[in-house]
């Protein structure tokens, strides 16, 4: 009988060790994924006196390595998922204005194309893109042009923020030494 129970005890840990084998969880990321809120402390320090967030960014933090950003790794004049991996998303918890146009609530891509000294940036209704591969210009929802403010210290990983003016939000994207802003209209 001790024999039985040690060969079925022996078995059960043969499955366990097994099945365990089979999952392959994926290595840390190079480019990890994070997220900026306007306001800026809305979820971290969400009380009753503090606002609700308005807009939120999730996106993928790539470093720049000693290389040349942009006009080399990032293609001056082609559409870019501002970030890594898959496409950045943007979602907007009311409805907005942006350059001028209204904007509704909801989840959105936000990709750019960079030029030297100003950037389009596109507000597009497609999610769950990897990259800017599969990019559907009949899917934007609205393009602005901001110029592009250099930077003396260059930002090693990408990073999104939002400043405040007013109404305005103001979405900070700097990487290298570039940094572009997109006022966003909160009401």
């Amino acid at each position: 009988m001790k024999k039985i129970y040690l060969l079925a005890v022996t078995l059960f840990a043969a499955f366990t060790v097994q099945a365990q084998d089979i999952v392959k969880f994926a290595p840390l990321d190079a480019s990890p994924v994070d997220i900026s809120y306007f306001p800026n402390k809305s979820v971290k320090f969400k009380k009753t006196d503090n606002p609700n967030p308005v807009i939120k960014v999730l996106y993928s933090r790539p470093s720049a390595k000693g290389r040349t950003i942009f006009g080399d790794v990032v293609k001056f004049g082609e559409v870019w998922r501002v970030g890594a991996n898959e496409n950045t998303e943007i979602k907007f918890y009311k409805d907005v204005t942006i350059g001028g146009k209204k904007v509704p609530a909801g989840y959105y891509s936000l990709f750019a194309i960079p030029e030297k000294d100003k950037w389009t940036i596109i507000i597009n209704k497609e999610l769950d893109l990897w990259g800017g591969y599969a990019y559907d210009e009949s899917k934007d929802v609205v393009r602005v042009s901001v110029p592009v403010k250099p930077v003396s210290t260059p930002v090693e990983a990408l990073s999104i923020a939002f400043t405040t003016q007013g109404n305005i939000a103001n979405l900070v994207i700097g990487w290298d030494k570039t940094t572009v802003e997109l006022p966003i209209t909160v009401k």
